[in-house]
């Protein structure tokens, strides 16, 4: 078998051998199959837009200019068997995939969620949009799935691990598009997330574990150094779970059980993030200026930009939903915060992304290891004050906030509803001032990025977690033996991809606990 790379296609001709042989300079008879490792959409230059393939292909005779390849294929290690089922605190990508690895090897994981199945969850974020009537049991950001449910269902990373593939691989298996084995930027949307979360809920307990829904962890019991149980609350009381190992997936959300932890003693570290605005323009825009005349040929376009100013602020877009919409995203009463949403077809009229700014711990103006929480609280706060209650988030054209014309108004989507008013108000001023600058910069590198009638919603403040609970890079072990802090909530991942292979990690730890680790 050999990898063949940058094997470019027109976009209006299918893959083929010959295609493959051109590349591999032999004939098309040597291609005896081949499988796509790759798909990408190579747009540099707007009058050659095409796609770019890298293939596995198998051969009759040896390809003098290329090396064999052979795909390693990932498999869980073979640990120790444990006393005490191992507790996971948490359904969201790091806790599913922990809870998948630990069930298939045989260790009966008991998984607790503190917010409802998928299906309730879905109605009751539905309701919530309708009606401005938020659950805090159940909502964008807690139940089975976490917050990624809700989102695009991005599935790219920025980290290089051989678990990635058997990410995608399982997602796959589970009732994901095959197609997110091979895409450049594989995603799945909501729509069809929310079934393959449920799948592999089933595969858990098919392997006899256990999934727990309005559950709420909030106590853990120690002995000597050690954790000997865990404190839950459900809809009947409190009861106590006996257990020594417990992994924390708990979601950058979960503020209250961030409390708990630090009342515990559990070393917290301020940690960098970012706060700003959703915004939204025009799909067709966005398609024209990333694929000229080759728009019509390609589906819904996305964008990634960046940079970094003079006044020490970088800026980002982040979590861009192609054909989608801006959904509120607040988990407890009285804040505002929005989030990105597509559906798996991407066929909604509007783009949007967050426009973020870096905040770091000096901003914070405190010494305190939740500090960052409360900046996000005040800002959250102060938008629910501004927008008016039901949930009603704070929204500007983009002229608006400039201070130029506003024409050819995009129609914004966020529900339940929207206050048109200056969310300068809302923010730090050095927010307001990079979100300006970066508008400028980025129309520079997207024609019509800076249009006058693109909407601003705020405030979009859950893009990573404001903390990190520190971990032994070895044993993965907070400085408590048995606590596995994972995933986004614990600081060590951004997005379902890097979250899904943190508590992989986690697992692998857990299940090779006390034994010399290659």
């Amino acid at each position: 078998m050999y990898r063949i790379d940058n094997i470019k296609v027109k976009l209006t001709d299918a893959l083929s051998r010959e295609h493959i042989a051109r590349r591999a300079k032999t004939t098309s008879d040597n291609i005896l199959s081949f499988k796509v490792l790759r798909k990408a959409v190579d747009a540099r230059k707007k009058t050659d837009v095409h796609y770019v393939y890298t293939v596995l292909a198998e051969t009759k005779k040896r390809l003098k200019d290329f090396k064999e390849y052979k795909i390693e294929n990932y498999e869980f290690p073979k640990g120790v068997p444990l006393e005490k089922r191992p507790l996971i605190v948490g359904t969201g990508p790091a806790g599913l995939f922990a809870g998948l690895m630990l069930a298939r090897a045989g260790y009966k994981p008991v998984l607790i969620e503190r917010g409802a199945c998928v299906e309730e969850r879905c109605r009751a974020v539905r309701k919530f949009w309708e009606t401005g009537r938020l659950d805090e049991r159940t909502n964008v950001q807690f139940g089975e799935g976490g917050a990624g449910t809700f989102s695009d269902g991005k599935l790219n990373s920025g980290i290089n691990d051989k678990r990635c593939r058997f990410v995608l691989e399982t997602f796959a298996e589970f009732g994901a598009p095959d197609e997110i084995t091979y895409a450049a930027k594989p995603h799945i949307g909501t729509d069809i997330l929310s079934k393959v979360v449920k799948n592999i809920r089933l595969e858990i307990e098919k392997h006899g574990g256990e999934v727990r829904f309005l559950n709420k962890l909030i106590g853990i019991k120690t002995e000597n150094g050690s954790v000997c149980g865990a404190e839950i609350e459900n809809e009947r009381g409190v009861y106590t779970l006996d257990t020594d190992n417990i992994i924390l997936a708990i979601g950058h959300s979960a503020r209250d059980t961030y409390t708990m932890l630090k009342n515990l003693g559990i070393k917290i570290e301020q940690k960098s993030f970012s706060v700003g605005v959703r915004i939204e323009h025009k799909q067709e825009m966005i398609n024209k200026s990333q694929y000229g005349n080759f728009a019509e040929l390609l589906g819904a376009a996305d964008y990634k930009l960046s940079a970094h100013f003079e006044n020490g602020r970088s800026a980002y877009t982040f979590c861009m939903c192609p054909g989608g919409e801006v959904v509120a995203s607040a988990s407890f009463s009285e804040g505002v915060v929005t989030n990105g949403m597509s559906n798996s077809l991407r066929s909604g009229e509007n783009a949007n992304s967050a426009l973020l700014v870096n905040v770091t711990p000096d901003d914070f103006l405190s010494d305190d290891p939740l500090a960052g929480v409360w900046f996000q609280e005040k800002i959250e706060k102060k938008a629910y004050t501004v927008a008016g209650e039901n949930y009603h988030a704070p929204m500007q054209y983009v002229g608006d906030f400039m201070g130029y014309a506003v024409k050819d108004k995009v129609t914004p989507t966020y529900k339940p509803g929207l206050k048109n008013c200056d969310i300068s108000q809302i923010f730090p001023e050095f927010v307001n001032e990079t979100l300006r600058l970066a508008i400028k910069e980025f129309d520079k590198k997207l024609k019509g990025f800076a249009d006058g009638g693109a909407v601003m919603t705020a405030p979009e403040t859950r893009s990573s977690a404001p903390l990190r609970l520190v971990r032994d890079k070895e044993t993965f072990m907070a400085d408590i033996t048995g606590l596995y802090p994972c995933g986004e909530g614990a600081g060590y991942a951004g997005g379902i991809m890097s979250a899904a292979v943190d508590g992989i990690k986690v697992s692998e730890a857990l299940a090779m606990k006390g034994m010399d680790r290659v």
